[in-house]
């Protein structure tokens, strides 16, 4: 759980990362998220994340402020509840799943999400504590454009393009 309301990230579309780079995180997790019917004009979600059948399950709803900063509320729910809310998915989306590679670099953790349906890109995503906070970026790591601020790239538009037999 996080200790403030507010999500302040930068995301970068980069070229699909080589072995050398993947194998050097921290860590991996396989991650589905599913986008329920929208309510009050808030962005909300469910996720299954967790590895070799160990997995750990939340409710999150996003207001955004801006195209860095969001409010977000996040809190783990038990599988019983993710079940109960899947539910109420909304039906124009489809379930995105990634796996999640965690990189640490000069103090700052990366994630980098390989999606399935792209060979070619990942994204990569970095929280910070201030929207002008200084960013370095980890070697290895080719960036073909900062995303933060273009909504094709975020989990829920690309949901709208995953095919729903994946489900």
């Amino acid at each position: 759980m996080k200790d403030s309301i507010y999500e302040i990230e930068r995301k970068y579309l980069i070229r699909f990362p080589d072995r050398e780079v993947l194998n050097s995180c921290s860590g991996k997790t396989e991650i589905t998220q599913t986008y329920l019917i929208s309510r009050d004009g808030h962005s909300s979600r469910v996720r299954k994340r967790g590895l070799d059948g160990v997995y750990t399950y939340t409710h999150t709803q996003k207001t955004r402020i801006n195209d860095v900063k969001r409010i977000e509320l996040e809190r783990e729910i038990s599988r019983e509840e993710y079940e109960s809310l899947m539910q109420d998915a909304d039906p124009s989306r489809g379930v995105i799943r990634k796996t999640r590679y965690c990189l640490d670099y000069r103090e700052q953790l990366f994630e980098i999400d390989v999606y399935p349906f792209w060979t070619d890109r990942a994204i990569m995503e970095i929280e910070l504590d201030d929207e002008d906070q200084q960013i370095f970026f980890p070697p290895g790591v080719q960036i073909i454009d900062e995303v933060t601020a273009d909504k094709r790239y975020t989990n829920s538009s690309l949901a709208r393009h995953v095919p729903y037999d994946s489900i």
